[in-house]
This record gives C-alpha cells, sequence and structure tokens, in this order.
C-alpha cells in the first residue's frame, strides 16, 4: 500500500489518546495523511487536536464544525471511543445501561453524523464492534452486547444510506483487544492497520461489512 493512498487526507480519530487510538493515529501518520486527533480532554496546546464529550450532542456538533472550519473536509473518520463492563442483568441499573449506550452506540452516532455533513463525495466511516455486537451477546454483558448490536445495525444502515456513492461504512470486530506480547485478542496494532486499509484505495467497494478480528 502506497503512501500517496493518503497524501494530503485527512483523518480524524476520535479516542485518538487511547491503547488503540494511539496507534491508529500513528498507522495513518505513518501512510502520510493529516491526522486529527479527538481526545475527551487536551492536556497541552497539541497541535491538531480538539477536546470532546462524543456523548454529548453539542459537544460533538461544535468539534466537527471547528474541524471542517479550520482544515475543510474530511476523509475519513476513526471512531475508536468505547467501553466495556459486565454485570447480571438484574444487577444492571438504568444508569449504567445509558452510561454504556452512551458511550457505544450515541456516540457512534453522533460522530458518524457529524462527520458526514463535513465530508466530499468521497469518504470513510470506521467504528470498533465486538464479536458480542457481531455474532452474539454474552452473559452477564446485557448493556454492551446490546450496545454494540446496536453499533452493528447503526453501521449497517447508514452503508444502505450511502449506498452507489464513494462514503463507505464500516465495522472491526475484535473478540478482545491484546494488551501485549502474548496476550490473547488481536493487537491494537493489527486493528489499526486494517484500519488503513479499509480507507485505503484497496477498500473502496467494501461497505456495510465486519470485519472480525479474534486474534
Amino acid at each position: 500500500m502506497s503512501m500517496v493512498d493518503f497524501e494530503s487526507k485527512l483523518v480524524v480519530v476520535t479516542g485518538a489518546d487511547g491503547n488503540l487510538g494511539t496507534r491508529v493515529v500513528k498507522a495513518f501518520s505513518d501512510k502520510g495523511a493529516r491526522v486529527v486527533r479527538v481526545v475527551r480532554k487536551k492536556t497541552g496546546r497539541e497541535t491538531d487536536t480538539f477536546a470532546c464529550d462524543v456523548t454529548s450532542e453539542a459537544s460533538v456538533q461544535d468539534c466537527f464544525e471547528e474541524i471542517g472550519n479550520r482544515y475543510g473536509s474530511i476523509f475519513c473518520l476513526v471512531h475508536t471511543v468505547g467501553m466495556w463492563s459486565m454485570s447480571p442483568i438484574i444487577e444492571t441499573s438504568l444508569e449504567s445501561w445509558r452510561s454504556m449506550m452512551a458511550v457505544n452506540l450515541d456516540s457512534t452516532f453522533l460522530c458518524f453524523r457529524e462527520a458526514i455533513r463535513i465530508m466530499d463525495s468521497t469518504g470513510r466511516l470506521l467504528a470498533i464492534a465486538s464479536r458480542q455486537g457481531a455474532d452474539g451477546g454474552a452473559a452477564n454483558q446485557a448493556a454492551y452486547s446490546a450496545s454494540k448490536g446496536g453499533l452493528v445495525r447503526l453501521v449497517e444502515s447508514t452503508a444502505a444510506e450511502y449506498a452507489g456513492t464513494q462514503i463507505t461504512v464500516n465495522a472491526i470486530a475484535p473478540y478482545q483487544i491484546s494488551t501485549g506480547p502474548g496476550k490473547p485478542g488481536a493487537s491494537p496494532e493489527d486493528i489499526a492497520g486494517t484500519c488503513v486499509f479499509l480507507c485505503s484505495a484497496h477498500a473502496a467497494s467494501i461497505s456495510g461489512t465486519v470485519i472480525r478480528m479474534f486474534g
């Protein structure tokens, strides 16, 4: 894959300061893209970095509007924000249920919607799903499974809406993300590499797909 695939193209990465997000930022930067980092809180005067609460409609709208005003159109959004927890359903409070939906599902909807507004005719939307969302819910993970299942349907629906255009929408579903050498799951570097592939010219015809990476 040549660097020219991403030369002069703007890639937005949410959760850019996280375990996966930092790898995604590096993978695209290494391919020549200009990467805009979206984080919960800025720690200094980092360039190309925006603070945003991705569960807040107003915050997401303001963030993407500012990105559009500063840089123009974006080519790719990689939404890496997510959370996980487990508890028996009878011990799951409505508050924790809603928190899971806000972080995993609402944030994806909001960031997808606002990213599309500042895309030209060609663009890529990527989200991080999970095995529980792609293939079936897990015991003691009702909220997490439901949120990731909803994310998969959101990806499929958005892809169907933009079928026939040059905007593609996909998800990557790890079983879990490995925390180090010899640890189970897909490595953050491998997931980041798959993000680069799905945003490249080689994947222009792939949309509405969940790529399973179970490690």
